[in-house]
């Protein structure tokens, strides 16, 4: 019998959401659930709602719905925002004290919120209060499960005499009570609280003790839910964040220099690294990992160790990339290879700094004045992304370009159970990498019938060459020679007929589904989409979805044959103005015929893809769907 089960826990950032959820996804991926996981949170320290989404079930999932069944407060606000979307039949657990708490009495809670909840309670002829909303879930068959925090805590305290009466044990409380409820062995949650405070022993302890206590109380003392999770066969699978799989993809791949200037989300990728030991210890599988002080440093970094043969990255997201165009420019002249890892987010500017989007895309493609050849390459989930790392330093090498790797906010801070990486998959090809060299007249930039010249690295014995931001000769030498320019430019454009030519068709793009109806769409889309075409079969609807990878040079040959007996297309993407859409129209001069946007800054569900597929198919909908689900 299919499971899927969707939990919430929402509070104050700071109040230790993340930790809650860590336990919560770590024991029932223990226990032998597929997880997804998504975290949202705001552009400040402290203080503002946070929320941490965990969608669990006994077949494989790739993304979040609309829907909640278990609803965790830490905090009033937490209930305002999300009991609506709690699904009939679901459960709400809070402080019983939130019930005296006014709505206007929070000050984190906009008007344009405050505006859309006052319209909501008055059709449903409800006080505008917390208890008004509250009722219009118990009229759902919503099951409403006050607790005394007070209660609890006072009796964990009296367990143990150190214990500090304290907001701090709220979220293992909460937690505890949740995975009580879900009839998960506390034997799982040991486990997990064991592994996670691994280093801490004190803290071990008394949070098994609050842990055991709240757990027990869910079972003897709340109201049950209709819910049996039985336990699942253990598999070959692991928990892991987007930005993890990241940054162990770039270990794998021998990727031993990154530099970053801090900016959220790729800096979580970096603090991942330096925390797991993996900063260089002159140990030849470790990575010198350099905090630059700003974007331009960090990529002028990567350029000066890749020049010394050593596989180099950066990552950053919008507006650092912003900054880092400039020098982009002078690796593309150079013909360096690095990886530039773009952890997409909204914009434009500051934008929504901790928030989602895919608005990146053209920006990527144009990125630098002038003409030069680079790759922009898109994974489409976390599993992808470790393998797609490799991909990205390979094609760096081997065509000697930059490589902008674009992932985004969504797939760095989403957690799931997956596969575990087979490094047996990743193969290391570092192209034309001179290893001796023994002509003392060498040429570093010499024309050659593909376009691509053997590469020597700084030091070298004979093989010295100079570097400039101006146009140069096969030596390196600066030159404004009207024939010698033409060549160049020519040897250094040719490699983006090369790529599209050499690139295999299966890095290219990814055909999951074929049918006359089908979806375009690259990037964090494409779990959110493969769930949706599951839910649509199961009502007899078939649509097919093809992923494109790589994004520039764009495999637009290759696309107009998989698409030729197509009759509808349909654009999946994060951004206003349909960038894929616009690239695919110039390359093939062929219209999209619908688009399913979404530009909040929240990620896409997979429960918004199926209505608005649904609405097309019934022909209820425009050519254009705007989605606006999440908080």
């Amino acid at each position: 019998m299919n499971f899927d089960y969707t939990w919430l826990i929402g509070g104050p950032q700071g109040s230790g959401v993340d930790t809650a959820a860590n336990i919560f996804s770590n024991t029932c991926a223990l226990y032998g659930y597929y997880i997804f996981g998504k975290r949202e949170y705001h552009s400040n320290i402290k203080g503002e709602h946070s929320y941490y989404e965990v969608r669990l079930s006994n077949t494989k999932i790739n993304s979040t719905t609309n829907n909640i069944n278990m609803l965790v407060g830490i905090d009033a606000e937490t209930i305002i925002r999300h009991t609506q979307d709690v699904l009939d039949g679901g459960m709400i657990i809070f402080d019983q004290r939130i019930l005296n708490i006014k709505i206007t009495e929070i000050k984190t809670i906009d008007n344009y919120f405050n505006s859309r909840l006052r319209n909501y309670l008055q059709k449903k002829e409800k006080v505008f209060s917390i208890r008004g909303l509250l009722e219009t879930a118990k009229d759902r068959n919503i099951t409403l499960c006050p607790i005394s925090l007070h209660d609890i805590q006072s009796h964990t305290s009296k367990i143990n005499n150190n214990m500090i009466y304290s907001s701090r044990s709220f979220n293992i409380i909460y937690v505890s009570l949740s995975l009580g409820l879900l009839n998960i062995s506390f034997s799982f949650i040991l486990k997990t609280i064991t592994k996670i405070f691994n280093k801490k022993s004190n803290v071990i302890k008394n949070t098994i003790q609050i842990s055991k206590y709240a757990y027990d109380y869910a079972i003897n003392y709340l109201t049950r839910i209709d819910v049996i999770m039985q336990q699942c066969a253990p598999a070959n699978r692991m928990l892991i964040k987007g930005h993890e799989s990241i940054a162990l993809g770039k270990i794998i791949a021998g990727c031993r220099f990154q530099s970053y200037y801090p900016i959220t989300p790729a800096t979580d990728e970096c603090l991942y690294m330096e925390s797991k030991g993996f900063v260089n210890n002159n140990k030849p599988d470790e990575v010198t990992i350099i905090q630059s002080e700003d974007e331009i440093s960090a990529i002028c970094m990567a350029i000066g160790s890749s020049l010394t043969g050593v596989r180099s990255s950066t990552s950053t997201s919008g507006p650092g990339f912003s900054l880092m165009v400039e020098s982009l420019g002078w690796a593309g002249i150079n013909e360096v290879p690095i990886v530039i890892t773009l952890y997409q987010r909204s914009g434009p500017s500051t934008g929504l700094p901790t928030r989602h989007g895919q608005e990146d895309l053209l920006f990527a493609i144009h990125a630098g004045h002038g003409e030069f050849p680079m790759i922009v390459y898109a994974s489409g989930n976390i599993e992808e992304s470790f393998y797609d790392t490799t991909i990205c330093f390979n094609f760096s090498e081997i065509y000697q370009v930059p490589v902008i790797h674009m992932v985004d906010k969504f797939i760095a801070s989403s957690i799931i159970t997956c596969n575990k990486f087979d490094s047996d998959q990743i193969k290391i090809m570092r192209g034309k990498l001179l290893k001796e060299i023994n002509n003392k007249h060498y040429k570093r930039f010499q024309i050659t019938d593909d376009g691509i010249s053997p590469r020597s690295t700084l030091g070298m014995i004979n093989g010295i060459f100079w570097n400039t931001g101006d146009e140069s000769d096969e030596y390196g030498h600066i030159t404004e020679d009207p024939i010698c320019r033409t060549e160049m430019m020519d040897k250094r454009i040719s490699r983006l007929d090369l790529i599209v030519k050499t690139v295999p068709k299966s890095q290219q793009i990814i055909l999951h589904k074929i049918s006359k109806h089908c979806i375009i769409s690259w990037g964090s889309t494409t779990g959110p989409i493969l769930d949706a075409i599951k839910m649509l079969e199961k009502i007899n609807i078939h649509v097919g979805f093809l992923q494109i990878k790589l994004l520039h040079p764009f495999p637009t040959e290759h696309i107009r044959s998989v698409l030729d007996d197509v009759t509808i297309i349909i654009d999946i993407e994060a951004n206003k103005t349909h960038q894929l859409g616009k690239l695919f129209k110039q390359n093939l001069s062929r219209d999209i015929d619908y688009y399913i946007l979404k530009y909040t800054g929240r990620p896409i569900t997979c429960t918004e893809i199926y209505q608005s597929l649904q609405n097309i198919f019934s022909k209820k909908s425009n050519k254009e769907i705007v989605l606006t689900h999440g908080q």
